[in-house]
């Protein structure tokens, strides 16, 4: 009975080796098939808008990281069944030039739902609309789009307006702070 005891020990040690051994050797297609899911895996956050900016989820979060970064914030509202956000939508994903200063000079934030701070919405809660924040969390009321009815709205003709008003933006935080 004691040598069966033993026997039944030594298996259950190996079946454990072997289990853990197993857990550490991934299969080199495998573990490559996994890190192509992991990069084709759009980030949650950019909602199309781009997945190679870094999105913040909350707008407080927002607030904080363009104080602690000395970065402007950007807030994009939209909706995502709205024609208008989605044609938005394709010119601002499709402009290197917004994609790369969104990524290197901005804290971005896109929301589908209304912000609880009345100043994201001083002319009203139409979208898309897109305001700026400086990092002393002031919204800029003077980086507007053309439009008189909608102040902050841009469409997708708007582009390069968009862009002179990402650059002032830049040049106001480094002039005015």
């Amino acid at each position: 009975m004691h040598s069966f005891q033993l026997l039944c020990s030594l298996l259950l040690c190996n079946a454990l080796v072997v289990a853990a051994q197993r857990k550490l050797q991934k299969d080199p297609e495998q573990e490559e098939e996994e890190n192509v899911t992991r990069i084709r895996m759009p980030q949650t956050l950019s909602r199309g808008w781009g997945d190679e900016i870094e999105w913040v989820q909350t707008y407080e979060e927002a607030l904080t990281r363009s104080r602690n970064s000395k970065k402007p914030l950007m807030v994009i509202h939209h909706l995502e069944e709205c024609p208008y956000s989605q044609a938005l939508k394709k010119a601002f994903v499709s402009s290197p030039e917004i994609q790369k200063m969104a990524q290197e000079d901005f804290i971005m934030l896109n929301l589908v739902h209304s912000s609880t701070d009345d100043n994201m919405a001083p002319d009203g809660h139409y979208v898309p609309r897109i305001l700026f924040v400086d990092p002393s969390m002031t919204v800029r009321a003077d980086l507007t789009g053309k439009y008189k009815n909608r102040m902050y709205a841009y469409e997708p003709e708007d582009i390069s307006n968009l862009i002179e008003n990402m650059r002032r933006a830049k040049t106001l935080l480094h002039t005015e702070l």
